[in-house]
């Protein structure tokens, strides 16, 4: 089992010897990946003399001073490729000439860019899989995913590698990784700056957002990121069990909701499962349409070089009748109607983020991406940011419940990551 990342803490007096702690990263790397998850997980590594003199680089007043991160390659740095999880995306696209964003915000802050991590292939996909890279696996149990898209992050804060990573959350690319592999998770909102500049692929629907391994740091990254909120009055909640659940994820998501909310009455469940039942489809129909405009300009002359499945994906939004659109949209406008009823009421929703463990290669199918894209893509719709905690199971495996606000500053937040500090168990 691989040893637990060490705590921003930690990594900010490591990074006092920035030759040391880049040694030690890469140190990591090597033992903590085999040579195929290595190849799998990871898109670039900076040369050592360049980690280091980031190191050495980062503002020891900054509050994230140290902090190595890996970040998702869908998010541009200056002189790297981006691939998207390709093979061809630099041939299609000019290469970037500044860092994105993000990048120069986490900079400002202090954390220091390690490297760059593979996802599903452009983004579209929930199961990790790349037949470019190969697919990430669960660090702790070899077999299963890591969850996707962002499966490289997710993958390289489970192995210890890093205690931060960047990845991207369209419908669900960063709740169904936390919750796989036991991670703490944050979900931003769409159009933000932070994602706007990065390789799209539904830009209406895609967030960034990041990974840590301990509740004490998504606390501190998100205080030094975005700031806290805080309440003087008691916050209110519930929590809405939706999808098919296994027997064992229904048990302990809602002992572990049990310690932040109640359930929901029946009112407000039954207003909230009835607008959510069609946002699965919706969802579909509308990242489709997006998808197959972000890549029109060579979904056909380098259709070989597509995976089939991701290529049909993308595709489908090529050829959907007008009616297919129009309730797509109808189906989004009532979801978003029922969140705006559901806030003037509530300060945050409770669900799960997954109807299952991490999955097996053979279980990676059609009906469990349903089933998965049924808890998440509500909050797709309206979107939301989320907070995702992680749930062990009685098997050692994990799932996570998704603690939705309705605004990124929410003090729910950090408020929720207190309970889980009191919790440790879950």
């Amino acid at each position: 089992m691989p040893e637990l990342p060490n705590s921003f803490t930690e990594w900010r007096q490591m990074a006092g010897d920035p030759a040391g702690a880049t040694r030690e990263l890469r140190r990591r790397v090597a033992t903590r990946l085999s040579p195929a998850q290595q190849r799998a997980v990871v898109a670039w590594l900076p040369t050592e003399e360049t980690l280091a003199a980031a190191f050495a680089a980062s503002d020891a007043r900054a509050p994230l001073h140290g902090v190595p991160y890996l970040i998702k390659d869908l998010f541009d740095l200056a002189g790297v490729p981006t691939l998207a999880g390709s093979t061809f995306l630099p041939e299609v696209r000019p290469g970037a000439g500044d860092d994105c964003h993000l990048v120069q915000a986490l900079r400002l802050a202090g954390a220091v860019c390690a490297g760059k991590t593979h996802l599903h292939e452009f983004a579209y996909g929930i199961t990790g899989e790349n037949p470019n890279y190969g697919d990430c696996e669960h660090p702790r149990f070899p077999g299963r995913t890591t969850g996707g898209s962002s499966s490289g992050s997710a993958a390289a804060v489970a192995a210890g590698i890093v205690p931060f990573a960047i990845g991207s959350d369209t419908g669900g690319s960063v709740r169904v990784p936390a919750a796989f592999c036991g991670l703490f998770g944050f979900r931003m909102t769409p159009r933000h700056v932070w994602i706007a500049d990065a390789f799209p692929l539904a830009p209406s629907f895609d967030t960034a957002g990041w990974f840590t391994a301990r509740a004490d740091d998504l606390a501190a990254a998100n205080s030094a990121l975005l700031g806290l909120g805080s309440s003087q009055r008691k916050l209110h909640g519930c929590y809405l069990e939706l999808g098919e659940l296994d027997a064992d994820v229904a048990a302990a998501c809602r002992m572990a909701a049990g310690k932040l909310c109640p359930p929901a009455d029946e009112a407000t469940r039954g207003a909230l499962a009835h607008a959510f039942a069609g946002a699965t489809g919706s969802y579909s129909v509308q990242t489709a349409l997006e998808a197959a405009s972000a890549h029109a300009r060579w979904l056909d002359s380098h259709r070989a070089r597509y995976s089939p499945t991701v290529w049909e994906r993308i595709d489908r939004g090529r050829h959907l009748t007008d009616e297919e659109r129009a309730s797509a949209a109808i189906i989004r406008t009532a979801v978003r109607s029922v969140w705006a009823s559901y806030f003037l009421t509530f300060d945050y929703l409770v669900m799960p983020a997954t109807p299952c463990p991490a999955l097996t290669k053979v279980e990676c199918n059609q009906a469990n991406r349903v089933r998965l894209l049924d808890l998440t893509t509500p909050v797709s719709l309206g979107g939301l940011p989320v907070l995702t905690l992680p749930v062990t199971l009685p098997s050692g495996l994990s799932t996570g419940l998704q603690v939705i606000v309705n605004h990124l500053q929410s003090p729910v937040i950090p408020w929720a990551l207190q309970q889980w500090r009191a919790y440790p168990s879950l």
